[in-house]
Parts: structure tokens; sequence; C-alpha cells
């Protein structure tokens, strides 16, 4: 019995040495809170600011984080975190969250949850004001959009924004990306339901469970989204979809180009498991959460091959990963989302707490995305 018991034992440490040396980083535990993180950003002074999951339905929709007293404020505030009848300079629906390197936070207002035009939310950080609002027209965001996350592309001056369009209803057959010129505030729509926004059949399975809605399996479009250092070409790809996409920032937000002109220009850079979110270190390196294997992946510059950076059991659902520039950690959400009602016959089976994870990426990260 001893023999066995020693048997069993050794088999144990044999497999948690070999997870530990196929992965690339140690992670580490930052915080565990009480609400479903989705997004991390970070204010200049390296402070944590994140929404809280909008499959949730939380009273509030972004909070900044004390790490000393493991606490939460609204951000910018309550009042903006506060839905009412009189206006709409409120904040309804938020997922994607980005900073820039002028201490100007930028929220994705997706609306759906109230009557409100969908909206870019600017909230400077060093005055402690509003930096600015852009309205998303109908005509950029229709009804079956879910404007999900967004490179802040200060150079060249445009928000790139990947729309899943899986918006009421939406299966992501018309999943594209909106451009928003930062000096006009103009919207376009481009690549709808073209062949690198769409998701592919590749169901979301998690411990043998689909990520479905009544029991139709949910392929989600365009999603993780992230430029290199120089925002010389965006890289992308579908939730859905076993393939990332690079296309050069200038062509994309050339109004001159046609669909079919932008993807001729469109590459298929590297294979991809099923994933959210997306970053990127200055020597290239894609970091992307991995939602089946509760991990976070990373694509080489240098070979293009899919390795596991970090992985972690409680890591259910990773949904954001930001570099922090000022500690120079990688954050990773673990949002739970497969676990909400919506996915299991309107039971949230959501346990808390909810994880922050960080972990060092093989170089520096890229900031200011």
């Amino acid at each position: 019995m001893m023999k066995k018991a020693s048997i069993i034992l050794s088999l144990i440490i044999s497999i948690m040495v070999t997870q530990a040396q196929n992965t690339l980083a140690e992670l580490e535990t930052y915080a565990t809170v009480d609400q479903a993180v989705g997004n991390i950003t970070f204010t200049n002074s390296g402070d944590l600011v994140y929404s809280h999951h909008p499959f949730f339905s939380p009273a509030r929709r972004v909070v900044k984080f004390d790490k000393k007293t493991n606490t939460t404020t609204p951000f910018p505030n309550l009042e903006w975190n506060t839905p009412r009848e009189t206006d709409d300079n409120y904040l309804s629906n938020v997922l994607g969250i980005r900073n820039d390197e002028n201490g100007v936070i930028w929220m994705i207002d997706m609306a759906q949850r109230n009557n409100v035009t969908p909206k870019i939310v600017g909230w400077n950080t060093k005055t402690d004001k509003l930096e600015r609002i852009y309205y998303l027209p109908e005509s950029s965001v229709p009804s079956i959009s879910q404007p999900n996350d967004m490179v802040v592309d200060t150079k060249h001056g445009y928000f790139i924004i990947a729309d899943e369009g899986i918006g009421n209803g939406g299966d992501g057959s018309k999943a594209a990306f909106i451009i928003v010129d930062m000096k006009t505030g103009k919207t376009r729509r481009v690549l709808e339901g073209t062949r690198s926004t769409l998701p592919e059949n590749t169901p979301t399975v998690i411990k043998g469970k689909h990520l479905a809605v009544s029991g139709k399996d949910l392929l989600v479009g365009n999603d993780g989204i992230t430029a290199d250092k120089n925002f010389e070409y965006i890289y992308y790809g579908p939730l859905n979809g076993t393939k990332i996409y690079r296309i050069k920032t200038v062509d994309l937000v050339n109004e001159a180009y046609t669909d079919e002109d932008l993807d001729s220009k469109i590459e298929t850079y590297s294979e991809k498991p099923n994933n959210g979110g997306m970053s990127i270190d200055k020597d290239g390196n894609i970091y992307l959460t991995a939602l089946e294997s509760n991990s976070v992946a990373v694509v080489s510059a240098n070979d293009k091959m899919v390795k596991t950076m970090v992985q972690h059991k409680n890591m259910v659902w990773p949904d954001g990963v930001s570099y922090n520039h000022v500690d120079g950690y990688m954050y990773v959400s673990a949002a739970q989302v497969n676990k909400g009602a919506i996915f299991n016959d309107g039971k949230d089976q959501s346990t808390k707490p909810f994880y922050i994870f960080r972990f060092k990426p093989i170089v520096k990260g890229v900031s200011f995305r």
C-alpha cells in the first residue's frame, strides 16, 4: 500500500513539474475581488483601472483598484457610473478600456444595457476631467454590434475598434472594424463579415462543455486586437478562430480603400487558440488569453509558434491582458464568463473570489495601445 501511494505521489509531482516546465513565466496572484474583472488598463502612475465584466450586469461599470486596501472606487467617479434618464453622459456597458501616453483612459461604452448612444469616453487622469466623448452612430455600430476592444493609435490619430458582431442576437456573421478619426470624430465600418473578421466554426469548449446559448454554440467574431510598438501593424483575430491576422495600420485607416482592397493587404500571421484579449511586447511577441486552457499563450516573434506563457486552475476565462509600464508586469483577469447565467440555463454559476494575475513578459511590453 505504501509503495502504491509513493508511486501516485511521484506521478503527481512529475505532472506538476512537467506543467511548470511547459510554461515560460512564473505567475502570481495579484488580487482577489468580489466582481468579475473584464479588461484592465493603468494610469500613467501605474494605478490599476478595470471594467467590471458587463456579462454580469455590474452596478459599477469601471473601477480603480487600491492594492493597499484591496478595495475599489468608481472610475472616473460615481456620477459617471450612475445611469439616469436626463442625459446619457454616463457609462452604460463597458468592457474595452485602454490608456494612452497622455494620461487619458479611453472606455468603449457598448450601450445595449441602457437607451444611450454607443460612445468612446476619454477621462484625463492628470487633470481628473473629461477629455472627450466620441459618439458612435448607427451607421458604424448597428444593432448587432458589440464593440469589444480597441487600439488607441495616437501616432496616426485613430481609434481602431474590434466589433465582435454578437450584440442583440447577432451571430458574429457581421463582425467588423470600426474606425474613428480622433480629430474629426468621423466613424467608418470596414471589413464587415469578411474572412478575417468572421468567426470560424471552432466552438469554445471548456472542460467538455460548449459555450452555448439556448443550445446553439456562440461563435464570436473580431475580438482580440493590438498594435506593435510603432503602430505599424494591427494584429487581430476572431475569438472563435485559428488564425491571427495583421494589416498595416496606414492601410486599414485609408478611406480610399474598399473592403476588397483591404482584404488583399491582410496577412495571415500565425496560428492561435480560441482567445479573448491580446497584448504585445517590444520585440513583437504576442500575448493572448487562451479561454479553453486557463492560460495565457504567447506567439513568438521569432518562429510564430504558440506556447503557454502562464497557466492556473483559477484562471477561468482569462479575458483582458495588459502591460503596466511602471512595474513591468503583464496583468490578466479571470472573468468566469462561461459560468454566467446566459450560458447556464439562467443560473449564475460564477464563484467568488475573482482573480487578477500578473507575470513578467519575455521582454518589456508595449504600454500604450
